[in-house]
């Protein structure tokens, strides 16, 4: 019997992130490099079952927990990330303060992202983001019948001489007003771990307003990594730098800083699209999980979370160098090998000589799983449109393996990419092939 589809269910096919959290997940000897995990040692047990016992203290306060909740979230958490977003930002704001109206809770902070692009986009409308970018986001907008362009970013984020040209080009196609959002991680960007400079933080909202001719061009700043700092100094976020507070949606998420089970994201919108957005998610959810936001609510009161990330930040400190020193010993040998060093987050990016293809087709990702290691090609986080797909780049997590672990996995991997290098006769070293951090 012939079923028919509808078009989003078609949009939504081929996504690839789930075929490679399926395959770590059902070999745990395989040394998975890949997906975004968080610690499974670290995730706060005991801090959790504390603020459960405070939710069940009283009574009414468990039934209330227990009862359905209102869909922009419940109140005393959204008051307490509220105060806790200006907090980080006071010194810094351009524009007005938000209210408590503008924060709304979701199930974790993919809902938000989607529920933002499902609020303003149209089959057919554009997303500019950096190539690479999050290839999840990559895969919503497809869902919705959108079209993502890749902008040229660097070691500072997105250039923002290369994002007005790509607006500029869009306007010479007729194409300006299909222009809704700019998409950016700009702490410890997943993937390529770059932290997007203060400087162009404001440059890209000012465009974003410039640009905003015929139509309303959002920013979305996915937040998401922003607590996992190891090193360097916390930075303003973007929604600073909006000097009516009309331009920047701030999404947050409480999974990679205290735990992804509870699903809880949130979202600091400018009040034009608070109507919109709780309409939509309040005919998908009804409310997002509100015994989950009561219990996240106790974690903020009594000040576990604060606890759980300065934990997690020496625990995953420690993952990276680890990481990167074993980059250093096993890979700096190898010519025209070169990666990224991240100031926090849980990703670094490397990039390979041009011709050794990492995709999952090719004879690399078959070699590193004979290693007994899995990452994930950096083509799947590169845009369709606009900057080139580099197809000679991976994306590196050590956010779940241990130290040891993670340095068997790069050694694997150097195994994998050297013999690739030694089967592939098209590749010689060129003066220019130098192995590096870059």
């Amino acid at each position: 019997m012939n079923t028919h589809l509808s078009q989003r269910a078609h949009w939504a096919g081929g996504q690839p992130i789930s075929d490679l959290m399926s395959r770590a997940l059902a070999n745990p000897r395989l040394i998975s490099l890949a997906a975004g995990f968080v610690d499974q040692q670290t995730l706060p047990v005991e801090a959790t079952r504390r603020a459960l016992d405070a939710v069940f203290a009283q009574v009414s306060e468990a039934q209330a927990s227990l009862q359905y909740g209102a869909t922009p979230g419940f109140a005393p958490l959204r008051q307490e990330i509220l105060g806790r977003v200006l907090a980080a930002d006071a010194p810094f704001a351009l524009g007005p303060a938000p209210t408590l109206e503008q924060v709304v809770l979701t199930a974790g902070s993919n809902q938000l992202l989607h529920l933002i692009a499902e609020s303003v986009m149209d089959p057919g409308d554009i997303v500019l983001c950096t190539s690479p970018t999050y290839l999840v986001f990559l895969g919503t907008v497809q869902h919705l019948g959108g079209r993502a362009i890749g902008v040229a970013m660097d070691d500072h984020g997105m250039i923002p001489e290369a994002l007005e040209d790509a607006l500029r080009r869009l306007e010479k196609a007729g194409e300006l007003p299909r222009v809704k959002l700019i998409y950016l991680v700009p702490y410890y960007d997943n993937p390529s771990g770059v932290t997007t400079s203060l400087a162009r933080r404001a440059a890209i909202v000012e465009l974003a307003r410039r640009w905003s001719k015929a139509g309303k061009i959002h920013v979305i700043e996915d937040a998401a990594y922003r607590e996992l700092r190891y090193e360097g100094e916390d930075i303003p976020s973007i929604r600073a730098a909006d000097p009516d507070g009309q331009t920047v949606i701030v999404a947050g998420t409480f999974s990679k800083s205290f735990s992804p089970g509870l699903r809880v994201g949130w979202g600091v919108l400018p009040a034009h699209l608070v109507g919109p957005v709780c309409d939509l998610k309040g005919n998908i959810d009804f409310g997002s999980p509100n015994f989950n936001q009561h219990l996240m609510a106790k974690v903020l009161e009594q000040g576990l979370h604060e606890q759980h990330v300065a934990a997690i930040r020496a625990s995953y400190r420690l993952k990276m160098h680890s990481m990167l020193d074993a980059a250093e010993e096993y890979w700096s040998r190898l010519p025209g090998v070169a990666w990224r060093r991240p100031q926090g987050g849980l990703y670094v990016w490397a990039t390979l000589p041009e011709d050794l293809h990492t995709g999952s087709d090719g004879p690399l990702f078959d070699r590193a799983l004979e290693e007994g290691v899995l990452y994930v090609p950096g083509e799947f986080c590169y845009p369709a449109e606009g900057e080139a797909v580099c197809k000679n780049t991976m994306r590196l997590s050590f956010g779940v393996q241990s130290p040891e672990r993670i340095r068997q996995g790069m050694a694997a991997l150097a195994r994998a990419i050297e013999h690739c290098m030694s089967s592939c006769t098209s590749h010689a070293p060129r003066a220019a092939d130098v192995s590096s951090k870059v």
